[in-house]
Parts: C-alpha cells; sequence; structure tokens
C-alpha cells in the first residue's frame, strides 16, 4: 500500500488499484489522476470538490465514488457512479476492504449544524490506515497506519492527542492540517511527538508513505 498524502486531508492510497480519499478544494487535483475510486467522508469543501471529482468521472467512466448519502445531493452530475455507504458498512472499493466508521461530523458549537461524516478503515489484505474524516471515532480494530487531525474549528490539540492514544496504531500521521502555518504545526506536532505513545510525523504535501 503506497500513500501519498496531498494537501490538507487528501490521501492517494495505489497498490491494488488507485483509491482517492478526501479530494477537496484545499487539495490538489491532480490525486484524482487515474483513479478507480474515490471515499467522501463529509459535504464540506475542503473534503469535497464537487467540480474536479466530476471532471475525473468524465475523463475516466469506470470511477466508482462511495460516500455518505448526505453528500449525494452535491454530485448529482455523477450520480450513477455514486454509491452510499452507511455506518458499519462493509464494501470494496478499487480492490481494497473499507468499512466505514462513525456517522456524525465533530460537534464545532452548539449553534452550528451537525453534518453526516463517515471514517473510513482501508485495508488491503496486509495492511490498513484510517482516515477519520471530520471526527474522533475510533474504529474497533487495530490501525497500522492511523491519519489524525491535527487542527480545525471542531479540535483541540488535547483531542488530536488523546484520539492517537486510544488508538494506539503503529504509527500516525498529521491529517487536515491546511489551515495552520509553520510554527503553529511545530507546536502541535511536537505534543503529538512527545505525548501519543507511537511513531508521529508531519509530512509536506506529495510525500510518499510506505
Amino acid at each position: 500500500m503506497r500513500v501519498t498524502k496531498f494537501t490538507h486531508s487528501c490521501l492517494r492510497i495505489e497498490g491494488a488499484g488507485v483509491l482517492v480519499v478526501d479530494p477537496g478544494e484545499f487539495s490538489e487535483a491532480s490525486a484524482l489522476a487515474g483513479a478507480d475510486a474515490v471515499l467522501i467522508t463529509h459535504e464540506h469543501a475542503d473534503h469535497v470538490d464537487v467540480a474536479a471529482v466530476t471532471a475525473a468521472a468524465a475523463r475516466r467512466p469506470e470511477l466508482r465514488i462511495f460516500a455518505h448519502e448526505a453528500v449525494l445531493k452535491l454530485l448529482g452530475d455523477v450520480a450513477e457512479v455514486t454509491t452510499a455507504v452507511a455506518a458499519g458498512q462493509e464494501f470494496e472499493a478499487a480492490g481494497y476492504r473499507v468499512r466505514a466508521y462513525g456517522g456524525r461530523h465533530a460537534i464545532i458549537h452548539p449553534y452550528v449544524p451537525v453534518f453526516a461524516n463517515l471514517g473510513f478503515l482501508i485495508d488491503d489484505g496486509g495492511a490498513n490506515l484510517y482516515h477519520p474524516g471530520d471526527s474522533f471515532v475510533a474504529p474497533d480494530t487495530a490501525v497500522q497506519t492511523l491519519f489524525v487531525p491535527m487542527n480545525a474549528p471542531w479540535a483541540t490539540i488535547a483531542e488530536s492527542l488523546e484520539f492517537v492514544r486510544g488508538v494506539r496504531p503503529e504509527r500516525a500521521f498529521a491529517l487536515h492540517d491546511g489551515l495552520i502555518n509553520e510554527r503553529g504545526a511545530a507546536v502541535y506536532g511536537k505534543h503529538l511527538e512527545s505525548f501519543s505513545e507511537t511513531r508521529f510525523q508531519q509530512v509536506a504535501p506529495g510525500s510518499v508513505l510506505d
């Protein structure tokens, strides 16, 4: 499983097939090149660039998209290649086994509506990784590679740290890190490196993680 971390919350996974998670407006459109399938955790623009996904589907008719039913209203132009999934559901995408977790976006504030959100555990039969979307919902199985939200309107570094310590992955990488500058990333990263009880890294966009 070869993983490329794109800007903010987007991952590109290559091996059994090419699977892209959360190609949002903050990330590079090149993440979608040649993709076999796309997973979308929720409807916010930093996690789904509707124009880019629609264009990718037009270029590659065999592309398949998997998302919570709440996202489907945004993807009307590519509805024929989109499958609604729910928390607890297992399915195959681009040759990987995927299980969906959670169901709800983390709370930003009681005044702010709560959106649907799914975390995805992706397994190629030899390794797995977990992308939680905008939540701290932990999977109910061992995780080898965890992507941990580092900064968000709905998150604190204390919550990020507790999330990693609770999941206890073999290694962890920063996710949802496109909203902070280098100084903030260094401060947050130091806490995660020192206290998460696993190997933690924040990597630059375009970094490949084998």
